[in-house]
């Protein structure tokens, strides 16, 4: 039998090799790995992990890790996977006005950004509020924008 921790990474390593859009997919997929897990578990796991849907580049929605996951994952590799080279998020543009950062993204992405943004506790960001399109960053005072660049980096480009 297979322990819980083993699902988890299981769980992880799916949903950053494949595109999967719903969790009887993933239930499939995790059976073909050895894992035989009811709905019920496989909500919980996905909450606990803090995996959302976002929509891909063809508006299809599908599950994302939070970034940290994958940054630190992935951080030491040489030649990292396709999951990881490619920007995510649909970023499309970052521009500053005073203490305020405006990012647009293709459709649908600019929540799930707002989210990683907020619970990496970037130094000089207060906060931010996303439409479906548009993320609106709060700065503090005087904070450099090189170094919020600098900070988003790993989130909107390795990532």
């Amino acid at each position: 039998m297979k322990n819980k921790n083993d699902r988890l990474e299981a769980i992880r390593q799916i949903i950053s090799e494949s595109d999967v859009k719903n969790q009887e997919q993933l239930m499939k997929d995790l059976s073909e790995k050895g894992f035989e897990v009811t709905q019920a578990t496989l909500s919980r796991d996905l909450k606990k992990m803090k995996i959302s849907k976002v929509a891909n580049t063809y508006g299809e929605y599908i599950y994302v890790l939070p970034n940290h996951a994958l940054f630190r994952r992935n951080r030491g590799d040489s030649n990292p996977s396709p999951a990881v080279s490619q920007p995510r998020y649909g970023f499309i543009s970052l521009n500053f006005s005073g203490n305020m950062a405006v990012i647009r993204t293709r459709p649908g992405y600019a929540g799930s950004l707002a989210y990683d943004i907020d619970n990496n506790d970037i130094p000089g960001v207060l906060g931010t509020i996303a439409g479906d399109d548009t993320l609106l960053m709060i700065l503090a005072e005087g904070v450099k924008r090189q170094d919020i660049k600098h900070m988003l980096e790993p989130i909107i480009v390795s990532l």
